[in-house]
């Protein structure tokens, strides 16, 4: 599928040459301290723009997921053992980067017996420990369902704690075999139930070939499930293994997809071409936060 210039020129106007100042400091933090972020696991096109300013979302638990998504730029593997000392490099990191809104997620780790939910647990409690009055937001694997896991989490309070669902139901077996769209959709539920005080986010990659009722009975779904920020994105081929763009999405029609999950009464949304699940979170969360 051709790619279309307009989002061309987007991805040309986020890059920076020669980088600047914030970005290689962000580089050499995180080289220091022995840290990875999804940002760069997932090749995500705003990398150059958030390091720049930065912003990063942090990758723990490792760089190898247990399961093969086929939209994911993530390596596919045996995972390492989890490092013990994470959480604390993660707060060095943090105070270092003077950030005010700190984002964690990890690789899905279905080869520990908890799905890695202890570790995000510890981290939580470490950071907020160490950096007091930072607010935290979790991007989380569905860690098999299990309802342990999920308590453990909970019981780390953080503000926000997110969980996509990437993609419309059908379109499962194809682009996230392992996963579970109702598992998911109870996941976010079961954490209102657990802690009603937690803010829930979910994400929906577009131009995978849904069309545009099941993107409606996602954003539904979603609600039904109480989940208060949503984002919607392009998705975008890592390469030429993973599973091909169907359809450039426009941006009248982000637009439009913006203004109907505010209309049907998400708390905040974010909706564009290359809006990511991380994207501007700490101002996305502060859309519920303040009055």
């Amino acid at each position: 599928m051709k790619f279309p210039a307009w989002l061309a020129d987007q991805l040309l106007a986020l890059q920076h040459f020669p980088p600047p100042a914030g970005y290689q400091q962000t580089i050499q933090i995180l080289r220091g301290l022995r840290l990875t972020t999804i940002c760069q696991s997932a090749r995500c096109p705003n990398l150059g723009s958030c390091f720049a300013q930065g912003v990063a979302t942090f990758l723990i638990l490792g760089e190898v997921c247990t399961r093969g998504c086929r939209f994911c730029a993530v390596q596919r593997g045996q995972p390492a053992p989890v490092v013990e000392d994470e959480p604390f490099r993660l707060l060095q990191a943090v105070r270092e980067l003077h950030l005010k809104h700190a984002i964690f997620t990890s690789v899905t780790r279905d080869d520990l017996a908890d799905g890695g939910a202890g570790h995000f647990a510890q981290v939580v409690r470490t950071v907020r420990l160490g950096a007091p009055g930072i607010t935290i937001e979790l991007l989380t694997p569905d860690f098999q369902g299990q309802a342990e896991a999920l308590e453990s989490v909970a019981a780390s309070r953080p503000e926000v704690w997110g969980h996509n669902v990437e993609t419309v139901p059908r379109l499962y077996r194809q682009i996230r075999p392992g996963a579970s769209y109702q598992r998911s959709l109870q996941l976010l539920a079961q954490i209102k139930d657990l802690a009603p005080e937690i803010v829930t986010k979910s994400g929906l990659m577009l131009g995978l070939g849904e069309t545009p009722d099941e993107v409606y009975q996602v954003l539904k779904d979603l609600q039904t499930a109480a989940v208060a920020l949503v984002t919607l994105g392009q998705y975008l081929a890592p390469s030429g293994a993973h599973t091909p763009v169907v359809r450039y999405v426009t941006p009248e029609e982000f637009d439009h997809w913006g203004r109907t999950a505010s209309e049907m009464g998400f708390c905040g949304v974010a909706a564009g071409p290359l809006v990511r699940s991380s994207y501007h979170a700490g101002e996305l969360y502060r859309k519920v936060a303040l009055p």
